[in-house]
């Protein structure tokens, strides 16, 4: 059957090779709900994206050098349907089923390829430039033309994300103080006035040399956006990233939609089985915690036995000691903390089998990337997190590979390139804080800010967002070292944490308070132990708006772990457990929000029940002002 396949393809590619003018074309995915069409317009080439017989995109360009003239040479048809299984992510097993158009073009007299791919969630498109002689420099352009109405979303940094705003306003959100008009940060989501769904950004930076991450401007014109990048070429073939087109019927839809990941390069590794997915206890935001005997938490080997001990007790994989383990760096040595006994700590961990993740950046001085992952690999370490490394694409990509090398596992901090898609090629990049992470820079997020960052930066891959967080109570009431500048701004309910550990999808899930903390509502915390995290067969997003709520639901074999957060209006959502197997009773655990709770005046009130539940049942999830609720869903015995 897939001999009979090829010799069809290589038939459909050679009529179209002999239409006359080779200047327009037309391809639909395999539903054929989704289409391209491609034409040259003055010698450029042009794309319009439809769906379901609605414009999506409208006629926008795509070059690579600044009004070069194009000719199309011969164009192919493929199609192409295959199956493959992640080493950890959010399914199990992925289909990537596509229809192709692969043109053969004269880029102003430089020799190459345009491919587009249309999915049924999405399209996609790709430069390569051919071996040879061709200009030093060129300029990676692909302009959107969106629907007039919309509502636009983005990332800002370590900010809550921008949105809603129409077109009209986006140059004043961008415009900084000195009046430079700003580029803004993948991706662009954007809401139709249809209440569908389009997000904008790019996939594969790894195959891409000479080029910077993908960045957005404002066009003069209403609705248009463009994507330049400048591109550094020599004589070697060039290969673009993918310039990604998603599309949904829900802003939810567009979290869960695996065209990027299937766009990224496959695996580079011949082994991951030394990659684990799974939790990690963290020390950063506990310092200056009282516990209820009276030890308080620090820098110390005392207070890294606590977490050690308590990993040991939940099953918890990991435990991530940050900053300040060592007081200098230079090359090829670290001075080491007086306040610590590192090798004391590694060898406790060893003993109570808890595997440790150890901190890195280069504000203390550089040790030397070379030796760096050798040396962390030599304390038995299963992994590093690297902050303040710069959105720097050449050196993130190498530092990938080197960590995966030394078979260590990397987290990228403060500001990173995104690179989606990434943890398909190298899957011990395995998360990343492309967000604001949980009181960053002593900044408490609302849950408002939550739900956004999980509905925009969530598209690009897994966040290291550090979530999960129990004694609220002391937290807001400033007796933290590092807790927020402004007490009582920290907006959440403890039902809420347990539910974004759920929510945000990561390879490691990094939860921030003390081991006391999740002691004492040692209920509550089941559901965050019970996570199988990096281990999803099946990942859904139920109940999806930007601004309000979102619900996501996630199986593991026959179990379901479902979460959902509201916004500080708190409200209730029905789920529907229409995705249970039919004939089957299950038993339901419910971790819920009080009629007493709120985010801000009452955030650790909470409640945990049991109850039988059915393929069919609608659960009335009612929650709080920024507050949350949890299911986790098994069949009875």
């Amino acid at each position: 059957m897939l001999h009979k396949l090829v010799l069809i393809v290589a038939f459909m590619g050679s009529l179209v090779s002999c239409k006359k003018p080779l200047d327009n074309f037309h391809i639909a995915s395999p539903n054929e709900e989704v289409s391209i069409d491609i034409k040259l317009v003055e010698n450029k080439i042009n794309y319009r994206v439809n769906q379901k017989g609605k414009e999506r995109i409208g006629f926008s360009e795509l070059e690579i050098f600044d009004n070069g003239n194009v000719t199309i040479l011969g164009a192919k048809e493929i199609e192409s349907d295959s199956t493959w299984q992640p080493v950890w992510g959010q399914h199990s097993s992925i289909r990537d089923h596509f229809k192709a158009l692969q043109l053969e073009v004269d880029f102003d007299g430089v020799g190459g390829k345009l491919l587009a791919r249309a999915y049924d969630q999405g399209v996609a498109f790709r430069i390569i430039l051919n071996e040879g002689d061709k200009p030093t420099a060129a300029d990676f352009k692909c302009t959107y033309n969106l629907p007039e109405g919309s509502n636009y979303f983005f990332p800002k940094g370590e900010t809550e994300p921008v949105g809603p705003v129409k077109f009209a306003g986006l140059r004043e959100v961008v415009t900084q103080e000195d009046g430079k008009v700003k580029k803004f940060s993948v991706p662009l989501v954007v809401e139709s006035s249809d209440q569908s769904y389009i997000a904008l950004l790019e996939s594969d930076l790894y195959a891409a040399r000479g080029i910077d991450p993908m960045r957005l401007n404002i066009g003069e014109a209403s609705g248009n956006i463009a994507a330049v990048n400048s591109v550094s070429l020599n004589e070697e073939e060039w290969t673009s990233p993918w310039r990604v087109i998603l599309l949904g019927n829900s802003a939810g839809d567009l979290v869960v939609n695996t065209v990027p990941v299937n766009l990224a390069t496959p695996t580079q590794l011949d082994n991951t089985d030394w990659i684990k997915p799974g939790k990690t206890l963290w020390d950063w935001r506990v310092h200056g915690y009282t516990a209820p005997d009276g030890f308080v938490y620090g820098i110390n080997t005392e207070s890294y036995f606590r977490f050690i001990d308590f990993a040991a007790e939940k099953g918890i994989r990991y435990f991530l000691i940050d900053d300040s383990w060592y007081k200098h760096v230079s090359k090829g040595h670290f001075e080491l903390s007086d306040q610590l006994d590192l090798q004391e700590v590694i060898d406790y961990a060893a003993k109570k089998e808890v595997e440790l993740i150890l901190y890195y950046d280069r504000k203390h001085g550089e040790y030397g990337d070379e030796g760096l992952f050798p040396y962390y690999q030599s304390l038995g370490m299963k992994g590093i997190k690297y902050g303040f490394m710069g959105s720097d694409v050449d050196f993130t990509r190498a530092a990938i590979q080197k960590s995966a090398e030394s078979h260590l596992l990397i987290d990228f901090h403060d500001g990173p390139v995104p690179f989606t898609g990434i943890r398909r090629t190298y899957p011990n990049a395995i998360t990343r804080e492309y967000c604001h992470a949980q009181q960053d820079s002593r900044r408490a997020f609302t849950p408002e800010s939550f739900i956004k960052m999980a509905l925009i930066n969530a598209i690009t891959g897994p966040l290291d967002m550090n979530n999960g967080n129990f004694d609220l109570t002391g937290i807001n009431s400033g007796k933290r070292q590092k807790g927020p500048r402004k007490t009582n701004s920290y907006v959440s309910t403890v039902v809420s944490e347990a539910a974004r550990t759920l929510v945000i999808f990561s390879g490691l899930v990094c939860i921030p308070d003390a081991p006391e903390a999740y002691s004492a509502k040692a209920d509550l915390f089941e559901f965050i132990q019970k996570l199988p995290v990096g281990k999803w067969d099946e990942s859904r997003i139920l109940h999806s708006d930007l601004s309000k709520y979102i619900t996501t639901a996630r199986r593991h074999g026959e179990e379901w772990f479902i979460g959902s957060v509201y916004n500080q209006e708190g409200g209730a959502l029905d789920i529907q457990l229409d995705f249970l197997e039919e004939g089957k009773q299950y038993e339901v655990t419910f971790y819920e929000d009080t009629p007493e709770t709120h985010g801000k005046t009452n955030p650790e009130a909470y409640q945990v029940r049991t109850g039988k539940v059915k393929k069919g049942d609608v659960i009335e999830a009612v929650m709080a002002p920024g507050g949350g609720h949890c299911m986790w869903i098994r069949p009875s015995k």
